[in-house]
């Protein structure tokens, strides 16, 4: 829920597994004072953390979640990774 509004909110599936958020929610900004987006290479292609426990897209580029997010070896092996097929290409 960060970056929404109460509209937003609304109408957000956000608390039914499997259902995305409406993309405005989901690239809303972060205005934590922990955001900060990353510029360390080494830090945003981290091939072992879990990107599918991201809140919001832009926390795929934040710092604080680059470097305390969920590792891979968290998730339980029957669950289907989302994937990203961009998520390397710079």
């Amino acid at each position: 829920m960060r970056g929404c509004d109460e509209e937003m909110q609304s109408r957000c599936p956000h608390n039914i597994p499997g259902e995305p958020c409406p993309a405005e929610c989901h690239y809303a900004a972060c205005s934590r004072p922990t955001h900060k987006v990353a510029s360390d290479i080494s830090i945003l292609l981290n091939p072992d953390l879990n990107y599918d426990a991201s809140v919001k897209e832009v926390c795929r580029v934040c710092e604080h979640f680059l470097k305390n997010g969920p590792d891979l070896s968290t998730v339980d092996p029957s669950v289907r990774r989302q994937g990203n097929p961009n998520r390397f290409l710079l």
